[in-house]
């Protein structure tokens, strides 16, 4: 409790302290200075996460999940003949508030958040579901405020949440959709009054299928990783979508901080390359984007998919990589995409057929967060020193806007193509494979 809960609240300040320093880099002109990390560490863990985590404690423990310090717990039970039972105890809301409030993700309980003393209602879902996106969500309007002009913050806003709800209704039609291969042996899934139907397999009955697709979109557009159904059991399109939600560095809400400064790297790019189709000097918010700027772009968007694609390669082509994986074929192959595709993107969550603890895996994949971690940031505190230092340009009658519905679709349309472009080869060898394969049958 003492040692992870410090790491919690810390890995959230720290992405919140290197999105503000992003934000005074576009605000400021002319400084050579972007902030103080530590004032910044202190307030923002002080005077944010500290009271919300603790309001959010309290109202999971009003809702029933688990609080306290006592040992595990043991029951005999009334039917002859059963062994005894262990109830696990523990002070599980104060860690569930900052999992969730932080996008942590780590559950005090191995089934994370499907276990019924970490989640036991929808009330409970709904409230973690909220508590993932509430940092994120808001540093968008924080965004707006810094710069001067709030429409910047709704511009990114609306590009997000656009391509969430794309995301959530893709997810669930998949999911909805069900099992052929169940489907072959008599097994009935369709929806009606007695049953939700669908693909069930995996997933909390207490939840269903549209409230545990909707979790998995949640926890894989923010870096949080965690989860209220098996991602393994979903169906191989249906388990894609989280998949290349944090293929795109989880841009969508994601992390704390790191979602914002992510996106605010996709919105550079966007921005170069509308410069480029109309002749002008590229410029966001008044600061000119040149050479050494986009080199730092070029590298927080390429980090990422090189660790998870030669991770991959690595994986499948070593002896101690195929021996962790459990299911042949394409199902495998995602396995092994998803847990690279996590790690790298500081996510967590899991296809759990693959048996990651392996010091194969377990060296693998903490090269791979911890490159994926700071080789985004660093980039970005470049960014925010260039700009910072570079005197504000007055906007043209040939500026583009980037505040309105034009660069809203630019912006989707960047973070779709070149977030998801590099991984279109794995995707088609893993889920749409493996979705070709099914349905064959």
């Amino acid at each position: 409790m003492l040692g992870l809960t410090v790491q919690n609240f810390l890995s959230a300040a720290t992405g919140i302290v290197v999105v503000m320093a992003l934000m005074r880099g576009f605000a400021r002109h002319s400084a050579r200075a972007v902030g103080n990390v530590w004032v910044d560490l202190t307030r923002i863990t002080l005077w944010v996460l500290l009271p919300i985590s603790i309001v959010l404690a309290l109202a999971f423990v009003g809702l029933g999940v688990v609080q306290n310090l006592s040992p595990y717990l043991t029951l005999t039970p009334l039917q002859a003949g059963v062994g005894d039972q262990t109830l696990a105890m523990g002070p599980t809301a104060s860690q569930l508030a900052i999992k969730m409030l932080g996008t942590n993700g780590g559950g005090f309980f191995n089934a994370n958040s499907a276990h019924p003393f970490e989640n036991p209602s929808e009330w409970s879902n709904a409230l973690q579901m909220l508590a993932i996106f509430a940092i994120p969500a808001g540093l968008c309007f924080t965004f707006g405020r810094v710069v001067g002009d709030r429409r910047q913050g709704w511009a990114v806003l609306a590009a997000m949440a656009l391509i969430f709800v794309a995301a959530v209704v893709a997810a669930t039609s998949f999911e909805q959709q069900g099992n052929p291969a169940l489907a072959a042996l008599g097994a009935d899934q369709a929806a009606s009054a007695l049953q939700s139907g669908g693909n069930m397999e995996g997933k909390e009955v207490r939840f269903g299928i549209a409230a545990s697709s909707l979790f998995a979109v949640i926890t894989t557009a923010a870096s949080c990783g965690a989860v209220n159904a098996m991602h393994d059991s979903f169906t191989p399109l249906g388990g894609m979508v989280p998949t290349a939600l944090m293929q795109l560095g989880e841009v969508v809400f994601g992390g704390v901080g790191s979602g914002l400064y992510g996106m605010l790297v996709f919105a550079l790019l966007a921005v170069f390359v509308a410069g480029l189709m109309i002749g002008r000097t590229p410029a966001y918010l008044g600061k000119k984007i040149e050479p050494f700027e986009m080199q730092m772009v070029s590298i927080a968007i390429l980090v990422t998919p090189l660790l998870v694609l030669l991770g991959t390669a690595i994986a499948v082509m070593t002896e101690a990589g195929r021996a962790g994986i459990q299911d042949a074929g394409p199902h495998g192959f995602t396995e092994v995409l998803y847990a690279l595709s996590s790690a790298a993107n500081n996510n967590g969550s899991a296809f759990a057929g693959l048996s990651a603890n392996t010091p194969f895996y377990n060296v693998l994949l903490a090269i791979a967060m911890a490159v994926g971690r700071f080789g985004v940031i660093l980039p970005v505190l470049a960014l925010a020193g260039s700009f910072a230092a570079k005197p504000r340009a007055e906007a043209s009658a040939g500026s583009l806007a980037t505040h309105g519905p034009l660069f809203i679709g630019l912006l989707v349309g960047t973070v779709l193509l070149v977030g998801l472009l590099n991984y279109v080869p794995a995707l088609a060898l893993g889920p749409v494979v493996e979705h070709l394969m099914l349905w064959a049958k």
